[in-house]
């Protein structure tokens, strides 16, 4: 069931994921761009600041910047989010995305539910018909609430109704991998942004539309508000998605459940064992150096170094599954 199984199941749950995230970061971004108090008038001189900062922010905590500025060049609405949503060129578009768990998908039709076939051709189906500017027709909230509800009714059926053997826990590793390498990257936009958001008559910045931002493309903000009430910081946030224990997109959960899943995967060869179980201690390794945070190191993170070990920690064990079971290389993220 390795090598070529083991990686399409891997990445329909990487694939199905990465389709959500991007849903939950322009949805919640359409809401922050209403309530944004930094507006500039249309002409004003910093207007394209202000753009490259609103948009430039999506892009980075996809990690896109360098792929995107080659084939737009500026920082506008329409060009972001076409390229996030519909853009075929995109590797990480959500149409690529879906079409790829689809194609995964239908491989191994043999081996999944055919509910699961079912949705992910529906979604796909239904994606693919869809124009650029369909979002603002339709409302953006209505267009990338329906994406949610595709992924959510994807994820419904693979916990439901799949037995818990290989194929499963394969599907289960791939999506909390991503959803890993999603919240850090989240984070780490924020920090970047955070600095280039425009100053107020003080000199501070207010943050708070932001952060909250943050929280809400995460689905976080109402459990956020009751560990740490009005306690709105970046060290809060921080603190909260990385550490929080029963969070499900917090990077402690994920990887928690990324351990779990990694050791119900069954193998028979003894070298692959070996492997196996050395990944296994990569995840105990990172899982120890998360209990091992403080939140004065969240304090003094201003320039986001431990997200950005944390990512690249994440990447590295992406990099070993693919050695491990997959041996004809990574599929291109």
């Amino acid at each position: 069931m390795l090598n070529r199984n083991a990686e399409a199941l891997f990445w329909i749950g990487r694939y199905m994921e990465r389709a959500e995230n991007h849903a939950r970061l322009i949805d919640v971004h359409y809401h922050l761009q209403s309530d944004d108090s930094h507006t500039i008038p249309k002409g004003e001189p910093g207007e394209k600041a202000q753009s490259l900062c609103k948009w430039g922010r999506i892009v980075d905590a996809l990690g896109s910047r360098a792929a995107y500025e080659t084939q737009y060049g500026t920082y506008t609405e329409q060009d972001v989010v076409l390229y996030i949503t519909l853009d075929r060129d995109n590797a990480n578009s959500l149409v690529t995305c879906v079409n790829h768990a689809r194609d995964n998908v239908r491989t191994l039709r043999e081996k999944l539910p055919s509910e699961l076939w079912d949705v992910t051709n529906g979604f796909y189906l239904w994606l693919r018909e869809k124009q650029a500017g369909d979002w603002t027709r339709e409302s953006p909230h209505q267009f990338f609430g329906k994406i949610k509800e595709w992924t959510a009714l994807f994820q419904g059926i693979t916990q439901s109704v799949m037995p818990r053997e290989n194929e499963f826990h394969f599907i289960e590793c791939g999506r909390y991998l991503e959803r890993t390498e999603n919240t850090l990257r989240i984070m780490q936009s924020a920090i970047t942004s955070r600095t280039m958001l425009p100053s107020d008559t003080d000199g501070s910045n207010d943050v708070y539309p932001f952060l909250q931002a943050v929280l809400r493309s995460v689905s976080g903000y109402q459990t956020f508000r009751r560990y740490y009430a009005d306690g709105f910081s970046q060290e809060a946030i921080m603190e909260f998605l990385i550490l929080n224990e029963v969070f499900p997109r917090s990077v402690h959960y994920s990887l928690h459940a990324l351990d779990e899943h990694l050791r119900g995967i069954q193998l028979q060869e003894k070298q692959l064992r070996t492997a196996h179980d050395r990944i296994i201690r990569q995840v105990v390794k990172l899982k120890a150096e998360l209990a091992c945070l403080e939140r004065e190191d969240l304090q003094r993170d201003d320039e986001g170094r431990v997200t950005g070990h944390l990512l690249q920690a994440a990447g590295q064990l992406g990099v070993s599954f693919a050695h491990t079971f997959f041996r004809m290389g990574e599929v291109s993220a």
